[in-house]
C-alpha cells in the first residue's frame, strides 16, 4: 500500500508515525493483571527483521506463528497484525484472524491468504486496511525508516459472534469484553533507498509445514 510514494516524500514524513502506544495490545486497557502468551515464530526473532519472503517485495507469504501458555479456560484466539509506524493516525491492520484453535498450537507459513496465495482452509479472516479478508504483505514507504509490525494474539475465554470479515473496531470490541490473555511478537522492515533491506541472519530452524 505505501512502497509506491516516492522516496522524498518517504524522508519527510519520517518523524509520521502511528506510534507503538497504539496498536490493540497496548490500547485495550486491560494490560495490568492480564496474562502473557508466549508467541514465537521459526522465521524471526522479536524485534528482528522480517524475512523478504514475508514481504511486499518477495513472496509476501504470511509467516508461521507458534503460541503457549494460554489460560486454561481459553475456548479461541484472535490473531490481529498492525503496524506501528505506519504514517497514518492509527496503525494499518495488516492481519486480522478469528476462532483460532488454542490446541493447534501454530499458524503454519502462508496459512493466511494472500496475494498469490489461498491460504489455509477453514480461517475466518478478517479485513485488513486495504478492506481484503487477507494478509497485507509489510511495505514500508521508502526512506521512512524501520516500521515495527506488531504480531499480536489474544485468547479469548468465550467465542463471539464475529461477522464474515471482522474489521478492527469488532474485533477491538469483542477483545474488551472476552480477551483474558495477550501476547507480543514484533518483525521488523525497512526500506531505506527505495527497497527492501534484508539482513543476513542465521535460519532460526525448520520452518513448519502442514
Amino acid at each position: 500500500m505505501l512502497e509506491k510514494l516516492p522516496e522524498v516524500i518517504g524522508h519527510a514524513l519520517h518523524g509520521v508515525r502511528a506510534g507503538l502506544d497504539k496498536i490493540i495490545f497496548n490500547t485495550l486497557g486491560m494490560r495490568q493483571g492480564m496474562a502473557c502468551i508466549s508467541l514465537t515464530s521459526v522465521a524471526f526473532v522479536d524485534h528482528g527483521p522480517l524475512p523478504p519472503r514475508y514481504t511486499a517485495d518477495g513472496e509476501g507469504l504470511s509467516p508461521p506463528l507458534q503460541w503457549a501458555q494460554l489460560p486454561a479456560e481459553t475456548t479461541s484466539l484472535v490473531l490481529v497484525v498492525e503496524d506501528a509506524d505506519s504514517p497514518t493516525p492509527n496503525p494499518l491492520v495488516h492481519a486480522i484472524v478469528v476462532g483460532l484453535r488454542p490446541s493447534d498450537g501454530k499458524l503454519d507459513e502462508a496459512a493466511i491468504p494472500s496475494r498469490d496465495n489461498e491460504g489455509a482452509a477453514g480461517l475466518h479472516v478478517g479485513r485488513n486496511s486495504g478492506l481484503q479478508a487477507a494478509w497485507l504483505p509489510p511495505d514500508p514507504p521508502p526512506g521512512h525508516g524501520a516500521h515495527r509490525y506488531a504480531f499480536q494474539l489474544f485468547a479469548l475465554g468465550s467465542v463471539p459472534s464475529f461477522s464474515s470479515a471482522p474489521g478492527r473496531d469488532e474485533i477491538f470490541e469483542a477483545l474488551r469484553e472476552h480477551a483474558l490473555a495477550s501476547g507480543l511478537l514484533i518483525g521488523t522492515c525497512e526500506r531505506p533507498d527505495g527497497s527492501i533491506k534484508i539482513e543476513k541472519t542465521a535460519p532460526a530452524g525448520p520452518l513448519a509445514t502442514g
